[in-house]
């Protein structure tokens, strides 16, 4: 195909997928009119449940994609319109809107069915982001990396522990320990999204500077620190698995143990012995496939959250194989254009805005917001100071490791299920990711605006 039929099918896809999906709704709106807009079972039987989840997928991802395209135009990331799809399509939109479409559309068994299909795509997205973090360049800037790490994750760690304890009557869910969920929302306000991060970055074209280079570092480093701090707290506090503490903590080790020490030498035998045919190199993504869930189901069986198995299983993946660029490209495209949506539909359906109703939790809101955005700020961009980078540079640091994207919602969603924060604590994390991470790009392109106009 050549370059201008490209562009011409690129300007058409978003059109015609549109067109397509409007001749599915009306034929939907025709068959099942009835039982959609009434409580009566339609001519044909009632919405067969599979036919009902394929729906409820196939809307999911369109809203998704589409809400990411629109914002696309104005200079944002596709995550900030896939997490205000599944914002739209929860209670605080459709459900407000249209009770009874979406009770139709999501009933209990679909719900179900989208939040363990969710996990299939949390799990793969976390592998993905294993693979990602890259420590190169630790090494040339040691002083620089450690120096903002610590005050990018340091400062509003401490911020967010302090306003957890001072607001815990209103953001603390039933799981009954304090020293939990502070440290947990301490570790949610401390955390920067790597993938979008880098996202940001090429659409900026700064991925191949020295500031961009370095940000992503930081934000490697940090949530490489962030994971590891939430695997010790679920081992400790026992949130999940049926053994004690120390049986928790004791498997923990020795999964990471043995996968550092005897999985990850062994892995890499098995890339550099793929990778001799094309029949090995199909294998390859099996393979790794199958690793990293079977990672995950390990995490979970041991007391851990499945995203942390899949993570580790991500982090000790060769990174010299171009055969594993690939096969990472392949999950990359099916994970975050179907299974993220998913997951972004799932969190905006446990999201609702009308728990900020009344002065209170507004000014709680607003509150968190200025804190986890400032402090972060103030945290990366002052230790970015203190390890010798200009002001410039500083304050371009501590703007770009503010976002926080889609592992601030994968953190929620985790404080969620272990009832460490309550559904008010949840709506204010996935708006205040929602938020810091809208705001990362139009604040970069000032900053450069300005420097450009000296």
């Amino acid at each position: 195909m050549t370059l201008e039929a490209t562009k011409k099918a690129k300007r058409h896809a978003v059109p015609l997928g549109a067109f397509g999906s409007l001749i599915a709704l009306g034929l939907v709106l025709t068959v099942w009119g009835p039982e959609l807009f009434t409580s009566e079972t339609g001519p044909h039987g009632g919405f067969d449940p599979i036919a009902r989840f394929l729906l409820a997928v196939a809307v999911i991802v369109l809203v998704c994609h589409l809400i990411a395209a629109l914002l696309g135009k104005f200079g944002q990331p596709p995550v900030v319109g896939e997490i205000l799809g599944g914002l739209v399509l929860g209670p605080s939109v459709f459900g407000a809107l249209w009770p009874s479409g979406r009770a139709w559309l999501f009933p209990a068994e679909v719900l179900s069915t989208l939040q363990v299909t969710a996990q299939l795509g949390l799990v793969t997205f976390m592998f993905l982001l294993g693979c990602e973090l890259r420590l190169d360049e630790v090494r040339r800037h040691q002083k620089t990396v450690w120096i903002t790490v610590a005050g990018s994750m340091g400062l509003p760690f401490v911020a967010g522990v302090g306003v957890a304890l001072a607001a815990e009557g209103m953001l603390a869910g039933r799981f009954g320990s304090t020293t939990a969920y502070a440290l947990f929302f301490g570790l949610a306000m401390a955390i920067t999204a790597l993938p979008v991060l880098a996202r940001i970055l090429v659409d900026l074209r700064l991925d191949d500077t020295v500031i961009g280079r370095l940000a992503l570092t930081c934000a490697a480093v940090g949530d490489g620190a962030a994971w590891a701090a939430l695997t010790v707290l679920l081992a400790l506090t026992g949130l999940s698995g049926s053994g004690s503490v120390e049986a928790v903590v004791g498997m923990a080790a020795a999964f990471i143990l043995v996968t550092v020490l005897c999985v990850r030498p062994a892995l890499a035998a098995v890339v550099r012995r793929c990778e001799r045919t094309p029949a090995g190199e199909q294998l390859l993504l099996p393979v790794l496939a199958a690793g990293a869930i079977g990672f995950a189901s390990l995490s979970q069986v041991i007391g851990l959250h499945p995203v942390i198995g899949a993570f580790l299983f991500g982090v000790v993946v060769p990174r010299d194989s171009l055969a594993v660029e690939r096969i990472s490209k392949q999950l990359q495209g099916f994970a975050v254009t179907i299974l993220l949506p998913l997951f972004f539909a799932g969190v905006g359906l446990s999201t609702s805005l009308g728990l900020l109703s009344g002065v209170g939790p507004w000014l709680l809101f607003l509150g968190l917001l200025l804190v986890a955005s400032v402090v972060k700020f103030v945290g990366a961009g002052g230790g970015a100071k203190l390890a010798g980078m200009s002001t410039k540079d500083s304050l371009r640091i501590g703007t770009l490791m503010n976002c926080r994207g889609v592992t601030e919602l994968v953190i929620a969603t985790i404080g969620l299920q272990y009832k460490l924060v309550n559904d008010l604590g949840f709506t204010i994390l996935v708006l205040i990711a929602l938020i810091t991470t809208a705001v990362t790009g139009p604040l970069m392109q000032l900053l450069n605006r300005r420097e450009s106009s000296r």
